[in-house]
């Protein structure tokens, strides 16, 4: 059987473009993803700084300044010294438990991240079921904590893990009825959508309005969540020497920190989407109705003025949060879990079945 040789050359450059056309299509979907990842580094490397700074301004003393201009890299510093400082391991502690524990934490945070919308149509993933996606995954990252407590073999770190699950326990549920009740407002779980309905009505459209209370749950619930003060008690000094991660040193250890401060992006971010109204400006009712209209500007235009009111937004609530840190004292145990389940919970299962009786009274 004889095969023209002009045959087999265009089967063999055929085959080259299908191999070079399924490779551009898997770098063109990692992408999106480098940059994501890469904006969430730069964006916790600017909390550092900011959290640095706004404590230095509260406390009335300089703060960070010789690491680069006005100490923009002391946090880029402080990481890379932990990355070459040695990893010691507990000798009779798991070290499988040891070890997995801090990556468990980074990793639930960040995969949150995928269903946040920095802009009109600038989302990794638009999924339906969004905002519980989000709870799933980062109800996790406690089981990362106590493993890690109980991977030590330390009693002051298996105190710390406990302390970490009770506190995230005691916490996810009134902030998931808020959620529910966000939900139940927009008819829909999508973050995109919980975004669009509020841009409806402008300023006012937004649910800070139309869930005074319930966002009020949120922001205590949230600030319980990522463990600041005054609801720090996992890693209570005076008590639990440094409760989880008294047993780390290195990389590790700063992985907790990527951890909370991951945590504390996430958290600002949601506030700005189910209550201020994500990426929308919502003046058009005061200045007239095409000019602040985010949706209908080009698309990379619009999109990087989308970005910027968004992280505006989040760094305000970043704010209120660094300056409670050194406003309110540190709580008791039994009494951070008295405010979860003796309050907060009725609280926010209240909310949520008046947001239900209005809904079906409105239709």
């Amino acid at each position: 059987m004889i095969i023209d040789i002009t045959e087999i050359e265009a089967i063999h450059s055929f085959s080259r473009l299908e191999s070079l056309k399924e490779t551009y299509g898997i770098i063109w979907m990692l992408v999106p993803i480098l940059i994501l990842v890469l904006g969430i580094t730069l964006g916790v490397l600017v909390i550092v700084w900011l959290e640095r700074e706004i404590s230095a301004g509260i406390q009335q003393r300089i703060g960070p300044e010789y690491a680069g201009p006005l100490g923009v890299l002391q946090a880029l510093a402080d990481g890379t010294k932990l990355l070459f400082k040695e990893n010691l391991l507990p000798s009779r502690g798991d070290t499988r438990l040891f070890s997995i524990g801090p990556s468990i934490a980074v990793i639930s945070i960040l995969l949150s991240y995928s269903i946040i919308p920095f802009s009109y149509r600038f989302i990794l993933a638009d999924l339906s079921i969004g905002v519980f996606l989000w709870i799933a995954i980062s109800s996790l990252a406690p089981v990362g904590l106590l493993m890690s407590g109980y991977g030590s073999n330390n009693k002051y770190s298996f105190l710390g893990g406990l302390r970490a699950a009770a506190q995230s326990i005691s916490y996810e549920i009134p902030l998931t009825l808020c959620v529910l009740s966000i939900s139940l407002l927009s008819n829909s779980l999508s973050t995109v959508d919980i975004v669009e309905t509020q841009s409806k009505y402008g300023f006012w459209g937004w649910n800070l309005w139309r869930q005074p209370i319930g966002f009020i749950i949120f922001l205590i619930s949230s600030l319980a969540e990522c463990e600041r003060l005054p609801f720090d008690l996992p890693e209570a000094e005076e008590e639990l020497v440094a409760g989880y991660q008294t047993e780390y040193s290195g990389i590790k250890f700063g992985l907790f920190y990527v951890a909370s401060y991951l945590n504390l992006l996430i958290s600002s971010l949601f506030v700005t989407i189910l209550y201020l109204g994500g990426w929308n400006l919502s003046i058009p009712n005061l200045f007239g109705p095409e000019l602040f209209d985010i949706n209908k500007k080009g698309k990379v235009f619009g999109t990087i003025i989308g970005v910027f009111i968004t992280l505006a937004k989040t760094y305000l609530f970043l704010f209120i949060s660094i300056a409670t840190r050194w406003t309110l004292p540190r709580l008791r145990m039994d009494q951070l879990l008295n405010l979860g389940w003796k309050f907060l919970l009725p609280i926010s299962l209240g909310n949520l079945l008046l947001t239900t009786s209005f809904q079906l009274l409105s239709l």
